[in-house]
């Protein structure tokens, strides 16, 4: 084979661009998606890249963000044109041309110029400035495209007159601007696309949803096709082989014939050649349903290694293979097809039809790539009928009982029905019999039914001589109305039978599903999927992961019992380390009394599930084996979802003590550092002699530091689950008076007022842990209630639970975020909870409360003049009863 060598032509194409500028088109969906915005925002980052840019023309339509951005650049000044009394401003060619900067920004690709232009169109500007040698940037709306003109009119019901060829795109490079149909429709809302009653009348038409969709689904095939375009042309440039199309989807069309894994094998090339996805496809007809153990077998086998060599697969009823194959390729909107031909005889396909010529025929839209396949092997009939399928005897029976009771009953009823009445009567065990026991039996009830009819009611009765010809035509047309009876009510009855039995497999499905959808513990999904595909395909199951080095570790299994054997582990360790599947029934290590197949999402094995039966045979029959492929799917999407779930909260932990640990970090910088200046400023007065100022401020400020060292080791504690608690009955009144004393440095400047009464019960508490609330609570309100006010506790008996308020009076916390004031370091700006301070206190002061049983509140005041933060003991920490055992 010669080797690749460039294509003469496409070297003749680069060269003619050497010299000329580079085009580059942001290209959107629609009005307001950003483009004009992106791509002044890039220009600017050329210019800072020291690139000479100025701006031709741009058209900022009153948006404010958009004309900011204008103002870094340097501006070509537009031209003036009169036309019918007014005053047009285009771009001056003439003008940026003798500028000759490096790159120049030309917004509205598709405008229309003024008449007496050197070019009617912009685009044709932009085209001389290529020329020149000089770098575009523009923008364009996907409904300018000349070849979607039409297709964009079809829906929009809106024809754009000012549009471009599609030559000039396959020139440029492109860049999508893409934002959500519902982002654009609410900037539209807003105001930031048209004014107000522009906008209204833009949501009723042009900008509805689904016609967004279909231009942002236009934007995004054109981008794509004209990357694809220039990679092919660099690629014969470059006299680079092989296959380079793009947007192409491969179907494969499976069947139960020897070598349709062959079939698989030749998609995953095409596929791989043409870089599309693929999918296998199985049609379900009626006829599936004849299949025996070696045709469930190779289909099983096929879907498998479609899905190892990374392929989707999908099983479609239909009435016959023709119809579901056409069917699919639609929905799929595929654009090639693989498919077997096996050799055939003459007079089959005669009879039969031949089913690849039929999707040749049927599909002209797609590129159907036929590969010759073996015949049946020898013995097994076309459809693999296993044995029984021409009928049981007891539904022969009860046929011929059928006929016998239809000819009674019309014996008995001769005197008043005729000949043609009576043939009309044997209809009815025709169609009984094809209904409930099938074709053949059907076909059993015709004839039988002819030759009653025949030798009871038609001249000479009690032979089958026929002495009238016309009632020899009778006895043919009832016939042969008795078979295409009977086959259409077998076909019915096949159909029947195969959507209830894709019925019960969705809802199988569904099922399994709608059970595990909700678990969050992997253990718990675990020993659900073990308990499920045991259920539902009656087999003995274990679930394992792999482990360090060669060990396999058991997460749940069907019966705890189990025990694997080394042949067993060295099957579930091949299938973790290969991603196939391995023992009994998968020809790898089949000594193994288990078939373990692997959970596998992309390249990583999540677990291996292993399946057992006491049956002879394969652990899994033939036809459970789709159902145990789409069981092992859905069970390893859901381990999948759990790990991801998992990472993510050891990421969100991470992130928190990042957050944590920069907050910590930050509040010791200031924190420490305030209350050490004034110690080390008031040490360094001591040598001129101590003052009680000076003594003061020196305990003041070592106070100061031990509080902040103190909430640092208790939120310490908290975190680390070290909290060890001593509960005993408190008194509240005691407990709030002891905590005002030791907090009244920090409650300086206001007026303490304690309203707890002395009979309130006593309640069950940690006496520390409690301190420490208080103190925090008192020194939260010390801190940011209003110089002069003062600070109330109260203690009230609520319907049982006690609660315990403190109230300072100031600008309170901002409305709907008052229990933000509880988390780490938060001190909420536009409050009074925004100056001083940690952050910690009022987190110490919940992880205390929760750690007692107890809860903490913050809200407003009523009247708004302050905040209020209440304790609240419940009713299980109330001590109703005072005698010595409560005390205890």
């Amino acid at each position: 084979m010669a080797a690749a060598r460039p294509d003469p032509d496409a070297l003749l194409r680069a060269a003619a661009q050497e010299g000329r500028g580079r085009l580059k088109i942001f290209l959107g969906a629609a009005p307001g998606v950003g483009k004009t915005f992106e791509m002044l925002s890039e220009g600017l980052a050329r210019r800072r890249d020291g690139v000479d840019t100025v701006v031709g023309v741009v058209e900022t339509h009153g948006r404010a963000e958009t004309e900011a951005l204008t103002r870094g650049h340097e501006i070509v000044p537009r031209r003036t044109v009169a036309y019918e009394g007014r005053t047009l401003h285009e771009m001056d060619l003439d003008a940026v041309l003798a500028r000759a900067p490096r790159l120049v920004l030309v917004d509205e690709l598709a405008h229309t110029n003024a008449p007496g232009s050197r070019h009617p169109k912009r685009y044709q500007d932009v085209e001389e400035l290529l020329g020149a040698g000089i770098d575009v940037y523009s923008t364009v709306n996907i409904q300018h495209v000349e070849s979607l003109n039409d297709v964009v009119a079809s829906f929009t019901r809106v024809r754009v007159r000012e549009t471009v060829p599609d030559s000039i795109l396959e020139a440029a490079e492109i860049e999508v601007v893409d934002i959500p149909p519902d982002e654009l429709i609410e900037r539209l809302k807003a105001g930031k696309v048209y004014l107000p009653d522009e906008a209204t009348r833009a949501l009723d038409h042009f900008f509805s949803r689904s016609n967004l969709s279909a231009l942002r689904e236009l934007a995004l095939r054109r981008a794509a096709q004209a990357v694809d375009a220039r990679m092919l042309e660099d690629v014969r440039a470059l006299g680079l082989g092989g296959t380079w199309a793009g947007s192409d989807r491969i179907v494969v069309a499976i069947n139960e014939l020897p070598g349709c894994d062959a079939l698989v094998r030749a998609a995953k090339r095409v596929a791989d050649g043409l870089r599309a996805p693929w999918t296998a496809l199985f049609v379900e007809t009626p006829r599936a349903a004849t299949f025996g153990d070696a045709q469930h077998g190779r289909v099983a086998a096929a879907m498998t290694l479609a899905t190892q060599l990374g392929g989707m697969v999908a099983t479609v009823p239909a009435r016959n293979v023709v119809e579901g194959i056409r069917s699919f390729l639609a929905d799929a909107r595929a654009t090639q097809l693989v498919v077997g031909k096996s050799r055939r005889s003459r007079w089959f396909e005669l009879w039969h039809g031949s089913i690849v010529d039929r999707l040749v025929r049927d599909t002209p839209d797609v590129t159907v790539h036929v590969l010759p396949m073996p015949s049946a092997p020898q013995g097994e009939r076309r459809g693999g009928r296993p044995a029984g399928s021409w009928g049981s005897p007891v539904g022969y029976a009860m046929t011929t009982a059928l006929v016998a009771a239809v000819t009674a009953l019309a014996t008995a009823l001769f005197q008043i029905l005729n000949l043609g009445n009576v043939a009309l009567l044997y209809l009815l065990p025709v169609m009984a019999a094809a209904s409930l026991f099938g074709l053949r039996t059907g076909l059993y009830a015709g004839i039988a039914s002819s030759l009653a009819y025949n030798f009871f009611f038609l001249p000479p009765t009690g032979t089958l001589t026929v002495s009238d010809p016309e009632n020899l035509v009778s006895i043919v047309v009832l016939l042969g109305i008795a078979v295409a009876t009977s086959q259409l009510t077998a076909r019915v009855r096949a159909q029947a039978d195969l959507a209830a039995h894709s019925a019960r497999t969705n809802a199988t499905l569904a099922g399994f599903l709608r059970q595990i959808a909700g678990v969050t513990d992997p253990n718990v999904a675990a020993q659900m999927i073990c308990d499920d595909v045991r259920r539902l395909l009656d087999v003995d199951v274990v679930l394992l992961a792999p482990g360090a080095g060669t060990q396999m570790a058991i997460l749940s299994a069907s019966d705890p019992d189990y025990r694997l054997e080394t042949m067993d582990l060295a099957a579930a360790r091949w299938a973790a380390d290969t991603g196939a599947a391995a023992g009994k029934g998968s020809g790898t290590l089949t000594a193994s009394e288990w078939l373990f197949q692997p959970l596998r999402t992309g390249d990583r094995v999540l677990a291996v599930l292993g399946v057992a039966s006491e049956r002879p045979g394969n652990p899994v029959r033939a036809d459970q084996l789709p159902l145990l492929s789409s069981l092992i799917d859905q069970a390893a999407l859901v381990l999948e979802r759990l790990r991801l779930q998992a990472e993510m909260r050891d990421i969100d932990a991470v992130r928190t003590r990042d957050r944590l640990r920069s907050a910590l970090l930050s509040s010791v910088s200031h924190d420490l550092r305030t209350p050490l200046t004034a110690v080390i400023a008031a040490a360094a007065q001591l040598h001129h002699g101590a003052t009680p100022d000076l003594i003061a401020t020196i305990e003041g400020e070592a106070a100061r530091l031990n509080r902040f060292v103190a909430n640092l080791l208790d939120m310490a504690r908290v975190e680390a689950g070290a909290l060890k608690l001593a509960i005993e009955p408190i008194d509240l009144s005691d407990a709030v008076a002891g905590a005002a004393q030791d907090a009244r440095r920090a409650l300086e400047g206001h007026a303490v007022q304690l309203d707890v009464p002395p009979d309130l019960p006593l309640v069950r508490a940690d006496p520390q842990l409690l301190h420490h609330c208080l103190l925090n609570l008192l020194d939260n309100a010390g801190r940011y209630g209003a110089a002069g006010s003062a600070v109330v506790v109260t203690g009230r008996n609520h319907y049982g639970e006690i609660r315990l308020s403190v109230i300072d009076h100031g600008t309170g916390l901002p409305p709907g975020r008052e229990a933000e004031v509880f988390e780490t370091f938060r001190r909420l700006a536009g409050s009074d909870r925004v100056a001083g301070g940690t952050g910690l206190g009022l987190a110490i002061v919940k992880a205390f409360a929760e750690a007692m049983g107890m809860a903490v509140t913050a809200a407003n005041r009523p009247d708004g003049n302050g905040a209020m933060f209440t304790l609240t003991f419940p009713p299980a920490l109330v001590v109703r009863d005072p005698s010595p055992e409560s005390l205890m």
